[in-house]
């Protein structure tokens, strides 16, 4: 029979399996052939194969199969478990951004533990076990197998109707929909991470259960590289960092709420007066609205009935009203206060708006989880010819903004999910409308099914920073519906009222979390743009004060920002102080500097540059400002001194 795969038509006899045709193709390295995908399904190699059969094999670098290499590797995490401590009951075992973990009932482990769960987990691996599917004829089946657990038994009574499946990899069995690996031992690297509680499906109100964390590569040296990186991490930690630049905090009378401190205003306020000019440039008008509106607005937009459970809600004289959790609402009111020709269109609207969401305390996590926060939505309302015209124009802004902070991106499509609102009709428009402009974009992007708005399919925007992390950031969505249910309306050229379409769309996506990530990106070595202090002047002695002093009125004359160490401290101590505060350039000044009526710069890389021109050096800065440079004009100049 023939089938193509990966590009190539291969000859295979009647009946093979993804295993024969992996063996053809000699795709047998431990990264490679991990699962294969038919149909826009992810499928075991052990998959029977048919005549015409289009297959992709999915290797470790492909999402896809990352999922299903850390999925195989839960198993044989909770497998390790159950060896050590029969008595722990499994529950679930995901595969995440980075990893995995697994929860278990009837089980406590400390960080001690984790070697000798690390041994179990080497031994399995080495027993090299072939993960073997199993069906059940119906639900009842299931539950014979499962329903002494009664964790299983509760995800098996949830399931909807169809296929019951589990895995068996020697004595470990466990219900599972998979695909898992070939064979166990591919996993040629695996390490145990941490231990933390976790409430049973997330619900504060359900058992407490054990989780444990891990991670798992083909290739040690793939292992070796991301424990470097997670340790590089540590140091880059915004919620250490933030607050040890004087950025921003964290109190226990705001959970979720951060406090933005001076020096994070002046980054805070950079990254606003960046956002609009690019928005200015882009033809955008902005808008503010209320934070708190009525019930009966929240209802009418769907909220109320999607996502009431994030929202804070309270009654003000016997009426509902809810902080708004969205921007959204908001603009279509703003839409519906005049009236609109077909000559308005597209009408691009921009928000900065403060929203609040309920999380989980648990869930929280410095600037990257959050309860308040600022959004930088904007609402593009046009005619349905414009659909491919507005999104190719966003990418544009979103390749402008991320290269400015040199963070490369890549692009997701998420498609309709189960629970979600309009016609079959407007989620194919609204689909197709995102597909053909992404193809035009011409960038590679990866399309995610059933992982849309409940309101409309989106492109998730996702960076990676300097450690080669992933952040969603960004994000556009399609919507027809708000229109709909808010009776948008312009008068088009054939003097007939229509409905505009509309986009949603936020690149920095919450500029909190976009500022920790900054912090991280960057591990606070701000560029001079962004720096909260880019500039020192520090004093030998007292009797260079009145000296000091001119030179900071000059520089700050220019627009440019800079303090004054005056202290008894000694130099090299000033230069300590300033360097922990990562502060961009450094300038002495002393008998010899006042003499000349100059100064001596030292780089935040520490390198020291010696006398020069106050006049060169404001000049060179403010060019390094105005095209807001990553690289100091001063890098590659000759050090006198390197300490």
């Amino acid at each position: 029979m023939l089938i193509h795969a990966n590009k190539q038509s291969i000859e295979l006899p009647d009946h093979s399996t993804g295993r024969e045709l992996v063996e053809q193709l000699k795709l047998t390295a431990p990264e490679q052939a991990i699962a294969l995908k038919r149909s826009g399904k992810i499928l075991d190699l052990s998959t029977t194969l048919h005549e015409g059969d289009d297959v992709t094999l999915l290797s470790f670098e492909d999402p896809e199969g990352k999922e299903v290499f850390w999925h195989t590797s839960a198993h044989v995490l909770a497998q390790a478990v159950l060896r050590l401590w029969p008595e722990a009951l499994p529950t679930i075992g995901p595969p995440i951004e980075h990893g995995f973990y697994y929860d278990f009932a009837n089980l406590k482990v400390s960080d001690a533990d984790l070697e000798s769960i690390e041994q179990e987990v080497q031994k399995i691996v080495q027993e090299n076990y072939r993960p073997e599917r199993q069906e059940f004829k119906n639900r009842q089946a299931a539950l014979d197998a499962f329903g002494s657990n009664p964790y299983k038994k509760e995800l098996i009574e949830g399931f909807e109707e169809g296929i019951f499946s589990a895995y068996r990899q020697g004595e470990f069995f466990d219900l599972c929909r998979g695909p898992h690996l070939p064979a166990l031992g591919k996993i040629k690297a695996f390490k145990v991470l941490k231990t933390s509680g976790a409430y049973w499906r997330g619900d504060q109100d359900r058992e407490m259960l054990t989780r444990i964390y891990a991670i798992s590569f083909p290739d040690r040296k793939l292992l070796k590289e991301y424990l470097f990186v997670l340790e590089e991490a540590k140091k880059r930690d915004h919620k250490v960092l933030g607050p040890k630049l004087g950025l921003f905090s964290l109190k226990e009378e705001g959970p979720g709420m951060p406090f933005i401190h001076p020096k994070g205003m002046v980054l805070w306020n950079r990254l606003v007066e960046f956002w609009r000019e690019l928005h200015q440039h882009a033809g955008y008008v902005e808008i503010k609205t209320p934070q708190l509106m009525s019930q009966d607005l929240w209802e009418m937009s769907g909220h109320w009935k999607h996502y009431r459970q994030n929202m804070y809600a309270f009654a003000i004289e016997e009426r509902g009203f809810a902080i708004k959790p969205m921007n959204c609402p908001g603009c279509m009111l703003y839409f519906r206060s005049d009236t609109h020709s077909y000559r308005e269109l597209p009408l691009r609207v921009a928000e900065l708006g403060h929203v609040h969401r309920h999380e989980a305390s648990g869930a929280l996590n410095g600037l990257f989880r959050v309860r308040s926060f600022h959004q930088d939505d904007a609402h593009i309302f046009m005619r349905p010819g414009d659909i491919k015209h507005e999104i190719l124009a966003i990418l544009q802004l979103v390749e402008k903004t991320y290269s400015t902070f040199g963070l490369p991106y890549r692009l997701e499509l998420s498609t309709r999910p189960t629970d979600s609102i309009g016609t079959d009709e407007d989620w194919t428009l609204a689909t197709n409308g995102l597909k053909n402009a992404l193809d035009e974009w011409g960038q590679p992007y990866r399309i995610n099914e059933g992982d849309g708005a409940f309101y409309g399919p989106k492109i998730d925007i996702h960076i990676r920073d300097t450690l080669g992390r992933s952040w969603q950031c960004g994000t556009i969505q399609l919507d027809m519906a708000l229109p709909e249910k808010f009776h948008l309306e312009y008068m088009d050229s054939d003097g007939i009222a229509k409905r505009p379409i509309m986009l949603h769309r936020a690149i920095f996506g919450s500029v909190e979390r976009f500022f920790g990530i900054l912090i991280e990106h960057f591990a606070g070595k701000f560029p001079l743009w962004l720096s909260p202090l880019p500039i020192r002047i520090m004093t030998v002695a007292d009797r260079h004060a009145d000296y000091a002093k001119e030179v900071a009125k000059t520089i700050q004359a220019t627009g440019l920002l800079c303090d004054i160490d005056d202290s008894s401290e000694s130099v090299g101590k000033k230069v300590r102080n300033a360097q922990l505060m990562q502060i961009n350039y450094m300038l002495t000044v002393g008998d010899q500097e006042q003499e000349r009526r100059d100064v001596s710069l030292r780089t935040r890389d520490n390198v020291v540059h010696g006398s020069i021109e106050l006049s060169h050096f404001v000049s060179s800065v403010q060019k390094e400002l105005k095209t807001k440079a990553f690289v100091s004009p001063f890098t590659e100049t000759s050090s006198k001194e390197k300490t």
